[in-house]
């Protein structure tokens, strides 16, 4: 028999796209994946931009109470993220 192990998954990490793409259909895979996975309890850990896909997925996290990182590098930041504070935590790191 094999032996089960007690540890889970607290985290997960999704990178997707900082642009909607011509697939309309991503938009709402990107929000169900986000719904079913807080659902699961877990903490998503991501590529930290407020665009596209990106922003989608972290407010699906977030609107049901998950804790949600942003991982942002600091000369990619201006590009991809918004002047509003974030609606997550955000470490800006100085490269990939």
């Amino acid at each position: 028999m094999a032996a089960s192990s007690s540890k889970q998954f607290k985290n997960i990490c999704v990178l997707s796209g900082f642009h909607y793409g011509k697939y309309k259909e991503f938009v709402q895979a990107v929000v169900d994946l986000g719904r079913v996975i807080a659902s699961r309890k877990l903490h998503l850990v991501y590529g930290g931009g407020e665009r596209g896909l990106s922003r989608l997925v972290s407010e699906a996290f977030f609107i049901r109470g998950s804790q949600v990182l942003g991982i942002i590098p600091k000369a990619v930041k201006p590009l991809v993220c918004l002047s509003s504070p974030p609606i997550r935590e955000e470490l800006v790191v100085s490269s990939m």
